[in-house]
């Protein structure tokens, strides 16, 4: 018998239609029993943890949730399944994947249709979630999130549908396993991304801004973010990774002056490389680093996390953990 914790959190999965819009009110033990029947084999336990859309979670949020996760398999559970909401979803699963090296599965779900409307896909979606926290084919693979008959690993799943139920893809990669009825079918076995060594009894993560490039764009925001108190930035870059002159310019000065900065793309499928002379050339000259396929929301959370780690450069630890390797094993600056 697998004991599979419910920690709720939330999101639309757990609201319900009013006069002033959707608010989430529906607790644990309501969402688990819209379910029908539970995956044999499964003892299914609730907690409720918070209850409010994930728009409104900061890094703490995030931080609380992770503690919420260790606490559970502390208690002896077999598997996490945590509701919670879509906007912010791919940003907590990848901290998670971050953060715990444990076979046992943590898998996140939620809704695009709230809990009271006629056609709503929370049950659905939670019943694979706990079917595919159950399974032994979801043990090893990480974080995961599970949406719409389908298992993502944490690592480049994207939100890529504002209100369809299809609501995530991982451009590029795809999914692990997929649900057909209540059975688990295995489609591809990821290798497991690194961890890094972060507390999660601090009470946020250090600050990293998302800078994006448009045509026009400076270095304005590159400065205030490091001015505002920044550990780092992330360069939401054109095409394969490019900016223009002064947007490199700035990036050039932060880095001088001891800043990691991480190129990521805008465009929503495919890796960033420093390939063009002027753009993603240049900021690989001056010192920045390049996210491989990371979204930028991810790579902020990546790079956020290597600055929390103490005693250790960011700027090594990422480069170690988008090399694959282990962390630790590479010396601080």
């Amino acid at each position: 018998m697998r004991r599979i914790q419910v920690v709720a959190t939330g999101g639309t999965i757990a609201s319900r239609s009013g006069a002033e819009g959707r608010r989430a009110t529906v607790l644990a033990k309501e969402l688990v029993a819209s379910v029908g029947p539970l995956p044999e084999h499964a003892e299914v336990g609730t907690r409720d943890v918070v209850t409010r859309g994930s728009y409104a979670f900061d890094t703490g949020d995030l931080l609380a949730l992770a503690r919420e996760v260790r606490s559970t398999f502390d208690d002896g559970a077999d598997g996490v399944v945590m509701t919670h909401g879509t906007d912010t979803m791919e940003e907590t699963a990848f901290l998670l994947d971050l953060l715990f090296d444990d076979p046992r599965p943590i898998v996140l779900t939620g809704a695009q249709r709230p809990f009271d409307d006629r056609a709503a896909d929370g049950p659905a979606n939670l019943g694979d979630a706990l079917a595919v926290a159950a399974d032994d084919a979801a043990r090893g693979l990480g974080t995961l999130l599970v949406f719409d008959g389908f298992a993502f690993p944490a690592r480049g799943v994207r939100k890529s549908e504002t209100m369809s139920a299809h609501a995530f893809a991982a451009p590029g990669r795809g999914p692990a396993l997929r649900v057909a009825d209540g059975r688990v079918v295995p489609l591809a076995r990821p290798a497991p991304s690194p961890r890094l060594p972060v507390d999660p009894n601090l009470p946020r993560l250090p600050r990293v801004d998302v800078v994006p490039v448009y045509p026009g764009a400076d270095g304005l925001f590159v400065r205030a973010s490091l001015e505002a108190g920044a550990a780092g930035v992330v360069v939401a870059a054109a095409g394969a990774g490019n900016a223009g002159p002064e947007l490199v310019e700035a990036v050039a000065e932060a880095v001088a002056g001891g800043y990691p900065v991480l190129i990521s793309s805008r465009v929503h499928s495919g890796p960033v490389a420093p390939l063009y002379a002027g753009g993603g050339a240049e900021l690989r000259r001056v010192g920045a680093l390049f996210a491989d396929d990371l979204s930028p929301w991810q790579a902020r959370l990546l790079l956020a996390a290597a600055s929390a780690v103490p005693d250790r450069s960011p700027r090594e630890l990422v480069r170690a953990w988008l090399a694959g390797r282990d962390p630790l094993a590479t010396p601080g600056d």
